[in-house]
């Protein structure tokens, strides 16, 4: 223990910050209120990768993802990955930090409040399995920036839902309109009655907060992680 970390506090972590918008400016602004430390940040056209990092923290693109990830294999580097949109590569992912002894948790959606919502949703379609009488939905709105639609999030709660044994089709629809920070309705339609269940995010700082726990949550780790992995064990 050094001479300025008192007894029973955590130690503060090395952070490199991969894509520099709106999320990666917020998680720095969060990082550092927390007394972590950001040693880098990446965005477009920066080369230069830090060697002395603890903990990756990505929120750029898909596209800048496919560039990035041999990065963090390179330096074998524990990841956090926001981004979403490359659903179609994880397999590959999966692997490749397999092989690299690394540890990643990969999120849609790192709120805790949006994890926790999923576990709601998931309780919902298992009751509502046997009530084919019943329609369900998820729609989802998010600011005109977003540029992947459906979102991650809505994804995450269709498959959730499918796996819970629900089996009946699920209408998934998206809204892009001005700066909505998120908002995800489930929904079941009966001839008498609709029940919903909405969760709105009022700002992001609920998803970098929850990406700096997984940040911590991952360090020292190896293997492939969800947000549910971090909060179990959190």
């Amino acid at each position: 223990m050094s001479p300025a970390q008192e007894p029973g506090s955590r130690a503060s972590m090395r952070l490199l910050i991969v894509g520099y918008g709106k999320m990666g400016q917020l998680v720095e602004q969060l990082a550092v209120e927390r007394g972590d430390e950001v040693i880098g940040r990446i965005d477009v056209g920066s080369d230069e990768w830090p060697s002395h990092a603890d903990v990756a923290i990505d929120f750029s693109t898909a596209e800048a993802l496919s560039s990035n990830f041999p990065k963090y294999l390179e330096h074998r580097l524990p990841v956090v990955i926001g981004t979403t949109g490359w659903q179609a590569r994880v397999d590959a992912y999966r692997k490749d930090a397999a092989r690299a002894r690394i540890g990643v948790v990969a999120a849609a959606n790192f709120s805790i409040g949006v994890n926790l919502f999923e576990m709601m949703v998931t309780e919902a379609a298992r009751l509502m399995a046997g009530q084919p009488q019943f329609g369900a939905w998820i729609h989802e709105a998010h600011h005109s920036a977003k540029r992947d639609a459906p979102s991650g999030t809505a994804l995450l709660l269709r498959d959730a839902m499918i796996r819970a044994g629900y089996s009946h089709p699920i209408d998934v629809s998206s809204t892009r309109a001005g700066a909505i920070p998120g908002t995800h309705t489930i929904g079941f339609d009966g001839l008498s009655d609709t029940i919903e269940l909405t969760h709105t995010a009022r700002d992001r700082r609920g998803f970098a907060a929850g990406a700096l726990v997984a940040a911590r949550f991952i360090q020292g780790r190896q293997g492939w992680f969800t947000m549910a992995d971090v909060l179990k064990n959190a």
